[in-house]
């Protein structure tokens, strides 16, 4: 009896326990290092004396995250005179690593349970210059406790690099960046690389190999194991003094994690992957800019290049098509390669040319050819010539601009069925004989007619006058109307000039509708398209012919600021360089969104005597 009395107790105290937990406090302690050194290797733990909730860390900051977290979880019951005592601990652990010297102060972990939020301390870590391979209490290091033998790893025995060819270059002439990983110590493989942005330059990824085993170099006078990880092509887009940040990679280092066997050697060793975090040096790139002495026709590229033109035929009939081909060749930044401006006659319609691209990039930059095709369509026949195209670049052997131009081509057009009316004007614009095309045709009605005698004469009505009189002086004012139309209508610039605002408002709505819908390369290009077709039509300047000076120079002589012109010297180059280098942030585009309608409203509100009809 007394047993069973016991066991009951004892029941009775195990199903009561919740409830005594239950009012226990929650407490989150944080266990780690204050002192470590410089690329050493380290955990933080955090110990909570409670489960079931959720476990957020803080950020790290200035720490790389190896591994982490690993959670454990121990429970243990005392009973000491019928008193129980029950006591929980769930642990997170994160494994860090030292990447900068100094003092550092993490903010506190949390937990959160039934909608109650504990907090821990906040840690503070002291960072030393990594004088010495990190090591230290077993219960610090990223490694098991229970390993008998440390390999030791110092911070130098593995290294990554970023090599470029070039350290002073031009602004768009090509660098090449090698991204290369250095080791004395036996890796099994590369748990993450990043990347930086490579901000203010345009980059291409050439392809690169997969790294499957390094090759033995002796780097002042120690023998490494090097491999090439990636490699870039970067062009320049601003001038000055360029940071290429560094390039963090984790490798995995395997380490032998127990005693070797005196009879079998390593045979019956055990070894484990330990993971370690390195970063590359920065990189300073000084970029000099292009001469201010840059031609009207400077297509954008630095390189080297030449021209070629080819018409599809030699003779075509009016109204019919026919296509011109001009193909850049040549080594440089050819996807920059702006549009050739070809002179054509007054006669001969062209459009937008189709744009193709066969290009190879290496490690000595990009090569190949861009072709423009343009559709032109003759109007009228007879013969005609194109002038040859004149096109410039700046070659970066000889330091100066060079042009190059297309072998002048002709072309005969012959008559249409329907154009023998047409006189052929060289030079000029052809006049057309008018032809009068159809008419009506009704038919004749048949059947007695009505007939009634008349009244009298209809000037013998006094209000006949009246009406007269009204419809005189309405001719007379729709004739002044219709005149002053014509008048206002005969300048094709005026015109252009008092529709800008509406043609820009329309392609800004575009542009919002892009930005609306996330499609970020797109909403650039029709801001691009809003201030330079809103430019070429206030201005009066045709597109072809519009450039950045010749827009900045029109602009001041008509009394725009030079703070709003470097407003919109800075727009247009943010728009071009993300449309190359997308990755801009949806508040950065309203930004630019606001300052091109802010461009606009301001030259609409300027007042300017050479802008009113």
């Amino acid at each position: 009896d007394e047993m069973k009395i016991n066991r009951f107790i004892l029941l009775s105290l195990y199903l009561l326990m919740p409830f005594y937990l239950s009012a226990q406090d929650i407490v989150v302690k944080a266990e780690y290092p204050e002192v470590v050194r410089m690329g050493q290797q380290f955990t933080i733990t955090w110990i909570i004396n409670s489960g079931g909730g959720d476990f957020s860390p803080p950020p790290f900051g200035e720490f790389y995250k190896l591994v982490g977290p690993q959670t454990s979880y121990s429970s243990s019951t005392q009973i000491i005179n019928g008193k129980v005592t029950r006591e929980t601990s769930y642990t997170y652990t994160y494994y860090l690593q030292a990447m900068k010297e100094g003092r550092f102060t993490l903010e506190p972990a949390s937990f959160t349970i039934k909608n109650r939020t504990y907090r821990s301390d906040s840690i503070r870590i002291e960072v030393l210059p990594g004088s010495q391979a990190p090591g230290g209490s077993s219960s610090q290091a990223v490694q098991p406790e229970d390993r008998a033998v440390s390999e030791d790893i110092s911070g130098e025995d593995v290294f990554v690099n970023v090599l470029v060819n070039r350290n002073e270059v031009y602004q768009g002439e090509p660098v090449t960046a090698t991204v290369k990983l250095y080791t004395k110590v036996e890796i099994s493989g590369i748990n993450e690389i990043k990347y930086p942005s490579f901000r203010d330059f345009l980059r291409v990824d050439l392809e690169t190999p997969p790294l499957t085993s390094l090759k033995r170099e002796s780097i002042d006078g120690e023998i490494f194991g090097t491999g090439v990880l990636q490699q870039f092509l970067l062009y320049p887009q601003v001038s000055g003094d360029i940071i290429i940040d560094p390039v963090q990679i984790t490798t995995l280092i395997r380490q032998r994690s127990s005693h070797a066997d005196p009879f079998f050697g390593d045979f019956f060793a055990t070894y484990t992957n330990v993971p370690r975090a390195v970063a590359s040096k920065p990189v300073r790139i000084k970029v000099k800019p292009l001469p201010g002495n840059r031609p009207a026709n400077f297509s954008g590229v630095v390189g080297n290049l030449a021209i070629s033109a080819s018409l599809e035929g030699d003779t075509v009939t009016v109204n019919d098509a026919i296509n011109l081909k001009i193909t850049i060749s040549g080594s440089g930044n050819l996807k920059l390669a702006g549009t050739p401006d070809p002179d054509l006659p007054p006669d001969i319609e062209v459009y937008d040319p189709e744009i193709t691209d066969d290009l190879r990039n290496g490690a000595s930059g990009t090569s190949g050819q861009r072709t423009f095709e343009f559709l032109l369509i003759p109007r009228h026949h007879g013969d005609f010539t194109i002038p040859p195209v004149t096109y410039s670049f700046f070659n970066v052997s000889s330091g100066r601009y060079e042009n190059i131009a297309t072998p002048e081509l002709a072309f005969h057009v012959l008559k249409g069925d329907n154009n023998q009316g047409g006189i052929a004007v060289f030079g000029g614009i052809t006049r057309e004989d008018v032809r009068y095309l159809g008419q009506d045709i009704r038919f004749i009605r048949t059947g007695d007619g009505r007939l009634k005698k008349s009244g009298g004469l209809l000037v013998s009505v006094t209000s006949f006058y009246f009406y007269y009189a009204a419809a005189l002086l309405v001719f007379l004012v729709i004739l002044l109307v219709r005149k002053e139309h014509i008048r206002r209508n005969a300048d094709l610039s005026l015109v252009r000039n008092r529709k800008a605002a509406g043609i820009a408002s329309g392609r800004l709505r575009e542009a919002a509708l892009c930005l609306k819908n996330k499609q970020t390369d797109r909403f650039h290009e029709e801001i691009l398209k809003a201030i330079w077709g809103y430019l070429s039509d206030k201005l009066g300047i045709p597109l072809s012919a519009l450039g950045r000076e010749t827009a900045m120079t029109s602009l001041r002589e008509r009394g725009v600021n030079e703070e709003m012109l470097e407003n919109l010297i800075r727009l247009l180059d943010t728009c071009e360089f993300a449309r190359f280098a997308p990755s801009s942030s949806d508040d950065a585009a309203t930004g630019v969104y606001e300052d091109a309608a802010s461009f606009i409203s301001y030259v609409e509100n300027l007042k300017v005597k050479k802008w009113k009809d």
